[in-house]
């Protein structure tokens, strides 16, 4: 898979955001990482020294209100990002591609604001 975006510079975009997040009363579940040289079926990690080739990592956020937010990132630079807000809504939201950890921090900062209703970017 081309390499686009750094996933390491992903983690830390998410880092910045975690403190208000919590704040705000969400929980931030452990990013989770995914190893390209590994054998097949790849497991996913928490622990990114256990990933040599990394090709994507997950983001958990959920809220006391049962609503969540999972979002995988993948090196090639798309997104897959799901949600459920509440029991008449839930699904995907539509991310672009992107080349960043910045355009990847504005991606959250949208799907945090629809999911879960907070507003404000991260800087």
């Amino acid at each position: 898979m081309e390499r686009v975006i750094n996933l390491d510079e992903v983690v830390a975009a998410v880092a910045a955001r975690q403190l208000s997040w919590q704040a705000a009363g969400l929980v931030i579940g452990p990013v989770t990482w995914r190893d390209e040289a590994a054998p097949w079926p790849q497991q996913l990690e928490t622990d990114r020294s256990k990933v040599s080739d990394p090709d994507s990592v997950g983001i958990h956020v959920h809220s006391s209100h049962e609503a969540e937010l999972h979002v995988v990132l993948y090196r090639g630079g798309w997104a897959d990002v799901d949600y459920i807000a509440t029991i008449h809504d839930a699904g995907v939201i539509r991310a672009t591609a992107m080349s960043s950890a910045q355009a990847f921090g504005a991606l959250l900062d949208t799907c945090v604001a629809r999911v879960f209703g907070l507003h404000g970017t991260i800087e």
